[in-house]
């Protein structure tokens, strides 16, 4: 087992990896849209918070040897489920080989975000 850490992304919030590698498989923590510079959420629309998400998730990807192209299954959590299409059409732009998904509505997530996406992938 391997654990992940990268700068590219933002550090956890918490006692917890960013990823970590097992075998021939990489699981990440939920990414929040924290822009790692800053470290803060700097959007407040659903397009850009996913845009910023997904710039999180390839960056612990690519620390550990793998890339959005290789994901397996994603769990998406959504702040209010009526931003699913609007979601759904920034999501379709980098996960072009549809991976399995869940997508669910939840009553919060960590600092306001509007979403929060996990992820498994082949290294």
């Amino acid at each position: 087992m391997e654990i992940i850490s990268t700068k590219n992304a933002p550090a956890a919030i918490g006692p917890y990896s960013q990823a970590i590698v097992s075998g021939n498989l990489v699981y990440t923590s939920g990414q929040i849209p924290i822009n790692p510079a800053s470290g803060n959420i700097e959007s407040a629309d659903i397009s850009s918070q996913t845009e910023q998400v997904i710039k999180n998730l390839r960056a612990v990807l690519d620390a550990a040897g793998s890339s959005l192209d290789k994901v397996i299954k994603t769990t998406c959590f959504l702040q209010h489920i009526q931003d699913f299409a609007t979601f759904n059409s920034v999501y379709e732009k980098y996960f072009t080989l549809k991976p399995a998904r869940s997508c669910v509505e939840v009553a919060a997530l960590p600092k306001g975000a509007l979403i929060e996406i996990e992820l498994v992938a082949e290294v």
